[in-house]
């Protein structure tokens, strides 16, 4: 499904990846940890398309996704990838289900009935209609969460999706993500730096100054 092969990225004169070869396959959750700075969310950007190395190739259905233009890369973005951020990254003026949609829509879709499936599905049955801020900050993740599995994309990329709640909270939110993950067979990349967040992974790998290991 994914496979980087030998990448390296650097931001300016900071080398934030080194050599990285790692094979994913379809279906995975692996969880990737590592200190702040070590890498790991520059690792979600580059599989999310959202970047690009200055070294190395990343395949993806076995297509060389570091060879897309621009325009490849947004449908690429919009198509084949759900994305699942640690501050929510809702819009603030339109409604939950309009947030839910927002991935269809770009995708010249509209599908009233999907959205509210989904609403019941996170547990947010009746909060169509609320604004993302008279939601609790794990309702809003749920919201995110939904968002991100609605346009039914082939990979989950989550990047701290529980730092912002605490460890209750998260809990949950990561109950559901992985029983929606292996109800749907997506593959989950999930960055966090919390031990007992990493476990609900299949699989665990480890980022160090730049260098993989696991």
């Amino acid at each position: 499904m994914i496979r980087l092969e030998n990448v390296d990225k650097y931001y300016g004169n900071s080398h934030i990846l080194k050599d990285i070869t790692l094979v994913i396959e379809k279906g995975d959750f692996i969880s990737v940890m590592g200190s702040s700075g070590s890498g790991k969310s520059t690792l979600l950007n580059l599989i999310g398309g959202m970047d690009r190395p200055e070294k190395g190739r990343i395949i993806v259905g076995g297509e060389d996704i570091t060879s897309y233009a621009d325009e490849q890369l947004t449908a690429y973005r919009r198509k084949k990838i759900g994305f699942i951020f640690q501050f929510f990254n809702l819009f603030p003026n339109i409604s939950v289900s309009e947030n839910i949609a927002m991935p269809l829509l770009l995708n010249g879709i509209d599908d009233e009935e999907k959205v509210n499936r989904y609403l019941r599905r996170v547990g947010l049955e009746g909060k169509g209609n609320d604004r993302p801020y008279q939601l609790s900050g794990g309702e809003q993740q749920r919201v995110a969460i939904a968002r991100a599995l609605i346009h039914d994309p082939e990979i989950i990329l989550a990047d701290e999706p529980t730092g912002s709640l605490d460890s209750s909270t998260g809990a949950a939110i990561m109950e559901l993500l992985k029983e929606l993950s292996d109800e749907t067979e997506k593959t989950v990349l999930l960055v966090t730096h919390e031990d007992y967040i990493a476990r609900c992974a299949r699989r665990i790998v480890r980022i160090k100054d730049g260098m993989l290991s696991g």
